[in-house]
């Protein structure tokens, strides 16, 4: 890793006010879009990257998120070894998130000149690995299984029926029928930012891969999320439970798709994806 790819500037000038005087400063700091994935541009995830030497205040990073209107914006800053990494939507702080972890890992083995093979990130969630191999991130995430609950009425309104399987853990996950349920689904916004949790996952049997999913967070400032690694942290037990298999292919029906591989190791998930950069720049603040 060379240090200079984490420096920024800082210019200061005075502005004069009827208070007095003001020093506004002027920060220049990279910033990289990277679609995860996703093997080519414009599908996946698209997520911004913006690595620091020392933290901002919560207020500006929220205000760079909200800037870059993504679904998540990554902040690193450099911690034993490691990295310390907060991810932001345009409204909320978020405890986890894959995609946004994915294209860190990209741009620090892409843009940074981190050779390391596997990256360690400090998070909300604990220690999270990223190994990389060939032109691939495995990440290694929490398995988060949750158990069935009685599906609330807010739940049967927004599909309008009894869903086959129900429950919460930071989602609510719901089984579908086909991926022609899912395909189809309309969602109602208003009424999904309503539910008690960070969003709602829907998923059902695929027909070329092992299932398939959407994800919609309105509550966290994610109508529909294009892919969503931390939600296949959820799927990945489930459909273990379900299939008695491991390992899966899946893939996130949203209009720009992507593909996750996806495998259960005991209480982790490790999740394999492609990365692609997009744009790389230089944000003013």
């Amino acid at each position: 890793m060379l240090a200079s790819h984490f420096s920024y500037s800082c210019t200061t000038k005075k502005i004069r006010t009827l208070e007095g005087k003001f020093i506004f400063f002027l920060m220049k700091l990279p910033l990289y879009q990277v679609d995860a994935f996703a093997k080519e541009r414009f599908s996946g995830n698209p997520a911004a990257v913006c690595p620091l030497e020392d933290w901002l205040p919560d207020s500006t990073l929220q205000a760079i998120a909200l800037e870059n209107n993504l679904s998540e914006t990554a902040f690193i800053v450099p911690q034993n070894g490691g990295y310390h990494l907060r991810w932001f939507t345009p409204a909320v702080e978020v405890d986890l998130c894959g995609h946004a972890t994915l294209a860190t890992s990209h741009v620090l083995k892409q843009h940074l000149n981190d050779g390391s093979k596997v990256f360690r990130f400090f998070t909300r969630s604990g220690e999270l690995q990223v190994r990389c191999e060939d032109d691939q991130y495995i990440m290694n995430f929490p398995a988060l299984p949750s158990a069935a609950i009685d599906p609330p009425q807010l739940l049967v309104d927004l599909l309008g029926k009894v869903p086959l399987y129900v429950s919460k853990r930071m989602d609510y996950l719901v089984r579908l029928e086909s991926q022609e349920e899912v395909e189809e689904f309309q969602p109602d916004m208003s009424r999904i930012a309503q539910l008690d949790a960070r969003g709602l996952i829907i998923t059902a049997p695929g027909r070329k891969v092992d299932f398939v999913s959407r994800f919609f967070g309105p509550q966290s400032g994610v109508p529909e999320d294009p892919v969503t690694g931390s939600a296949h942290c959820i799927l990945t037990p489930y459909w273990a439970q379900e299939t008695g298999k491991t390992s899966f292919h899946a893939r996130q029906l949203s209009k720009r798709g992507g593909h996750v591989w996806c495998e259960l190791k005991e209480d982790r998930v490790e999740l394999r994806g492609d990365a692609v950069t997009v744009m790389v720049g230089e944000m003013w603040i």
